[in-house]
């Protein structure tokens, strides 16, 4: 007899069905008691889609892009420095 759902693709089994008519799988390739969905990724009765979307899709926090203060103080140096040469 096999599964409700098809161990290789989750499909829903007819009763008597000889191989998934999903992804063909049968007694010798996915049917046996040894055979499991785990590696699918198919969310259990505890999946929480809104948790899902909120990691999967929110924005992510971005740190403002902006000089350093040492590139301030090197930028002020060099201003002062091309002053004090070009007056003198």
């Amino acid at each position: 007899m096999p599964p409700d759902a098809c161990p290789h693709c989750g499909a829903d089994l007819p009763r008597h069905a000889k191989a998934c008519p999903g992804c063909g799988s049968d007694e010798t390739t996915g049917w046996s008691d040894s055979a499991r969905a785990d590696h699918l990724g198919i969310p259990d009765e505890n999946f929480d889609y809104d948790q899902y979307v909120q990691a999967e899709f929110a924005p992510e926090r971005v740190k403002p892009h902006g000089l350093h203060w040492l590139w301030w103080i090197t930028a002020l140096i060099l201003v002062a420095l091309f002053l004090f040469y070009f007056f003198h």
